[in-house]
């Protein structure tokens, strides 16, 4: 059976506004009588008391933003004197809900209403769901006093029996709003009034449970810091009395930093940005990552030379000594070299030291084949310069970071390879070696050359920019020398921000000068030898070096006398040959076995590969120098070869095209030059080029095929001695080609004594050594057919014999 409320005898009663307040039955309130409003109302309440019988009673009225509500609280007032802050007040008494009727008249100022006093019935017994949420409120509201401390309430609380009553009882509730109270004022029946005050405290407790769980991680963070803020404070006093104990100074590590970047002599941009780091580390913690960043960068920056430079060495006769001393031969570097320390020499006696802000930095860059001494001559010239030398290996790196440094931001960053090639020397104008510039990759990583463009440009590299260190870096001081060993390997753009030198190679007579004065008493040392334990004739250097040998460089004949000596240590530690020895050209067969090269000239005529028709003898250049290439030609059978040009060896298009046109020359001229081309049409023609497994390209052989077929289809040898090499055209022309100094020194390493060139590369041969000259007689021509008059020898057998 639900609870029942019903309206009672109407009543008369002085309305008591309440603002922003709401009143419950059982609660018992004190209320200023400052206010209008309450003074009329209790006045009012005063006089109609005095004409009848009982206390003074008013209607307590919600009023909520100028509203009153549709039902009030039936008060009576208890008592009328002094509140505590002495002002006048009246305590009330809250007694029952009355809904409010029409206005009517009274005593006194005061607002008059009829109202109807609601009765509440519930009944008897009550049933169990009621029971139970009058347990539940009674426990959570238990539970809600125990947590603010109130105790003593908690018993009053639990000896409330009745429903509305209890329900009533959130009246004193302080986190209720006025809208929640106007509800439960409003809600007459008592069984859904307490429930309405069992859901509001529930969810009070709720809310409060999540602020207690918030408020206790805050204070667990807060009492962790304070615990670490004193751990570090005792940290500090434990440093300071180590420190005091040591004898050190005292300040701490930002501190020391601020110190070391205010002493240290930088630049103001570098000055300005280290500085700006530090604040960053005064403000950061000790435990934040970024703090070891900015200590690393900071000790880089403070680690590098911003400042310190060496002087030159202007001694020029001086330093054109070391170079001589250091390295035989290698004329166009030392003079380079000698050129630009006579140039800084002047402009530094002429004040000419800075200019734009640059100075007189070079970049050069030293192309040869392996072993002719492009390392070794860096350190010589920064030894002729009195520079530091530093050396960057570049073979095989494809990242750009590799040259311009890791962004900060990375874990485990880094400045480039440049920044620490400046750091590792000590010195803004070192010498820095950019080793196998050639060998560079890319990939996805980026291009490493292209970051290279900058670094190497006189006109940039007074601001480069490092991505590690993010300040100007100056290198317009630094001499920068690249070595390279493919001169078509190194990106156009690269190539042009550098100054050229080439290296060629050596002759026979410089590699025996280098083998007496460096190579022998490097490897007599390395062997355990005194210097005048072992001696090398220098007929036996020579052999080595013409017959043991055949290359642009020194490293093979290095390995050579290397080897000869280790035969010789052996021998005299097993008590086979006494010491000290003199080695002649007749003993190194015995040591090191037989010579490798022998010239094409020094073997048997029946031997040679130009002891049958078809076959000449070219020249070329590779990567490892200038080299002798053979070509070989021959007809098909017409009964069981088919008509056409077959090629092999492994060619490239150029020098397949240079096959076509020395074909189609020989057979619109062939009646010309007296040759029987007309069996061309019904046979095939091979032409193949040993070493097949060498690829080869390039227009300068084309000479060279013309010959070979021309001395197929007439017969007549090629001279053993002679050997050739320019582009042929369709009308016989001999166009020129590059390379002339590096195949006229492979030539004279093969034994060759004649040499066919282009006529418009005679001016090259200023640049061939004039010991090599005087050894051959070179021939330049404008016209094949001059050609084949040079190196086709007389016919020693008829023409269809050989066709």
């Amino acid at each position: 059976m639900a609870s029942e409320s019903r309206p009672s005898v109407p009543l008369t009663l002085p309305v008591l506004p309440l603002d922003d307040e709401v009143v419950l039955p059982g609660m018992v309130v004190p209320l200023d009588l400052s206010d209008t409003d309450v003074r009329a109302a209790v006045e009012a309440a005063q006089a109609a008391a005095r004409a009848g019988t009982g206390k003074p009673r008013v209607l307590l009225v919600p009023r909520v933003d100028g509203t009153y509500a549709g039902t009030g609280v039936l008060g009576v007032v208890e008592q009328v004197g002094r509140l505590s802050d002495g002002d006048p007040g009246a305590l009330i008494r809250g007694l029952g809900r009355v809904r409010i009727g029409a206005g009517t008249t009274g005593p006194g100022a005061a607002l008059w209403v009829e109202g109807n006093a609601v009765e509440e019935t519930l009944p008897d017994p009550l049933p169990g769901s009621v029971t139970e949420l009058v347990t539940e409120y009674k426990a959570l509201a238990t539970t809600w006093l125990k947590k603010r401390g109130a105790w003593q309430v908690v018993d009053r609380v639990q000896q409330i029996d009745g429903v509305g009553a209890l329900a009533d009882n959130s009246g004193y509730s302080p986190f209720l709003s006025v809208e929640q109270k106007v509800e439960l004022l409003e809600t007459a029946d008592p069984v859904a009034r307490l429930r309405l005050a069992t859901a509001q405290l529930r969810e009070h407790l709720a809310e409060q449970d999540v602020a207690e769980t918030i408020a206790k991680d805050v204070q667990e963070g807060v009492d962790k810091q304070q615990r670490e803020f004193l751990l570090r404070r005792q940290l500090e006093a434990v440093r300071k009395e180590l420190r005091d104990l040591n004898g050190e100074a005292e300040g701490d590590e930002s501190d020391d930093y601020r110190a070391r970047v205010e002493a240290a002599d930088l630049p103001e941009n570098v000055r300005e940005a280290a500085l700006k780091e530090v604040e960053k580390l005064e403000r950061s913690s000790d435990q934040s990552p970024e703090g070891s960043w900015i200590r690393t960068w900071l000790d880089t920056v403070l680690e590098l030379p911003w400042n310190e430079r060496t002087e030159d060495r202007y001694d020029i006769r001086g330093a054109r000594a070391v170079l001589d001393a250091e390295h035989a031969g290698l004329d166009d570097v030392k003079e380079r070299i000698t050129e630009y320390l006579a140039v800084r020499k002047r402009r530094s006696d002429r004040g000419l030291g800075v200019v734009g802000g640059r100075r007189g930095g070079a970049v050069l860059a030293l192309v040869g084949p392996p072993g002719v001494g492009k390392t070794s001559i860096a350190e010589s010239v920064a030894h002729a310069m009195g520079r530091k030398f530093v050396r960057v290996a570049l073979g095989g790196v494809r990242d750009e970071a590799e040259i311009r440094g890791h962004r900060r931001t990375y874990v485990g960053a880094l400045p480039g390879r440049i920044v620490r090639a400046v750091k590792e020397a000590g010195s803004m104008n070192p010498v820095v070696l950019l080793d196998e510039i050639d060998k560079v990759g890319s990939d996805f990583r980026g291009d490493p050359a292209a970051a290279l463009l900058e670094v190497l440009d006189p006109a940039q590299n007074h601001t480069f920019r490092d991505h590690y260190l993010e300040v100007e870096l100056d290198l317009s001081d630094v001499v920068f020398l690249a070595t390279a060993n493919v001169l078509e390997a190194i990106p156009e753009a690269l190539l042009d921000r550098m100054e050229l030198v080439r290296l060629d190679g050596y002759t026979e007579d410089e590699k025996v000068v280098i083998a007496r004065d460096h190579l022998l008493p490097r490897q007599l040392e390395r062997a355990g030898l005194e210097p005048g334990e072992v001696v090398l004739e220098e007929s036996a250097l020579r052999k080595l070096a013409g017959e043991y040998t055949r290359e642009a460089g020194v490293r093979t004949l290095e390995r050579s006398i290397a080897r000869l000596l280790r035969k010789i240590a052996a021998q005299h530690e097993l008590g086979d040959r006494e010491l000290p020895f003199t080695l002649g050209p007749d003993g190194l067969r015995e040591l090191i076995g037989r010579p490798h090269h022998v010239p094409e000239s020094a073997q048997d005529p029946a031997e040679r590969r130009t002891a049958v028709p078809g076959v000449a003898t070219g020249l070329a250049v590779t990567g490892a120098g200038g080299d002798v290439l053979f070509v070989e030609a021959s007809l098909a059978d017409p009964e069981t070869g088919a008509a056409g040009l077959t090629l092999t060896g492994q060619l490239g298009d150029v020098m397949k095209e240079s096959a076509q046109i020395a074909l189609s020359f020989l057979r619109s001229h062939g009646a010309e030059l007296e040759l029987p081309v007309t069996g061309l049409k019904d046979r095939g023609v091979h032409i193949h080029f040993p070493a097949g497994a060498v690829p080869k390209d390039g227009p300068s052989a084309g000479v060279t095929m013309t010959t070979a077929l021309a001395s197929l289809l007439s017969g007549r040898l090629v001279r053993t001695d002679v050997a050739m090499t320019g582009e042929v055209s369709l009308t016989g022309r001999v166009l020129p080609i590059g390379g002339v100094k590096q195949k006229l020194l492979a030539a004279h390493r093969a034994g060759i004594t004649t040499v066919v060139i282009p006529k418009r590369n005679e001016a090259d041969l200023d640049d061939v050594p004039a010991e090599i000259l005087e050894k051959l007689e070179v021939h330049p021509v404008t016209d094949v057919r001059q050609v084949l008059e040079i190196a086709l020898a007389p016919a020693v057998v008829p023409v269809d014999v050989a066709a």
